[in-house]
């Protein structure tokens, strides 16, 4: 039986048959994908299994390579086995303390942003620290209990420790402050074992400041 042409789909007589990319084609029809001209076995590119001219075979690229069923399984094999490797780092550095995944830019980007959202929830809470919470309610109930409330107050916050700047300080952020190296920084309270939220004496800017560029005084 004759086989069929790979163009035209018709019967393939032995005559007229062109057996090439794995097809065969009359002679007329095996020629160029693009601009028809007819090609010969001297002549032709094949490119998928399709015949074109020198001026119109296609120009292969990087994303045709990684796009082979072999390059998939190899890009799958290699995210199954970082896979793998970050369960097994997870799981050896766990418990202690600080891990390899707490150092990837990715953890590094969220834990700051959570000591952004600590360090702004901080101020806030120090900003209102001096004002007697609903001591403008206290007024409108019996006089006797109002005095005594009043002088539960919390303490201004001069009341502060203060400390010496012993290095110069460039703010990094809106809720940070900056010295220079002598400046005192009173009414100093600590917030962890890295910040403290105080105000430079010289400047009157208050804010937060790290707590290894200061000593007590």
């Amino acid at each position: 039986m004759n086989p069929l042409c790979g163009r035209c789909n018709l019967v393939v007589y032995p005559t007229e048959k062109v057996n090439c990319l794995d097809k065969y084609w009359h002679k007329g029809c095996f020629s160029c994908e693009v601009c028809k001209m007819t090609l010969n076995m001297k002549n032709y590119k094949g490119f998928e299994k399709r015949p074109y001219c020198n001026a119109h075979y296609p120009k292969t690229t990087f994303t045709c390579v990684t796009d082979t069923p072999e390059n998939n399984r190899l890009k799958q094999q290699s995210k199954m086995q970082s896979q793998v490797l970050y369960r097994e780092d997870f799981e050896k550095n766990k418990g202690k303390g600080f891990s390899v995944v707490a150092d990837t830019p990715e953890m590094q980007r969220i834990k700051k942003s959570q000591n952004q959202i600590s360090n702004v929830s901080v101020s806030n809470t120090l900003i209102h620290l001096p004002s007697p919470p609903a001591a403008s309610q206290n007024f409108h109930y019996e006089p006797t209990p109002a005095p005594v409330q009043q002088a539960a107050a919390a303490p201004p916050p001069s009341a502060g420790k203060r400390y010496r700047a012993v290095y110069d300080y460039s703010a990094a952020d809106e809720d940070e402050v900056s010295f220079m190296d002598g400046d005192v920084i009173i009414d100093v309270q600590q917030i962890d074992e890295g910040w403290m939220y105080g105000r430079v004496e010289r400047t009157g800017q208050q804010g937060m400041l790290p707590a290894n560029y200061v000593e007590a005084i």
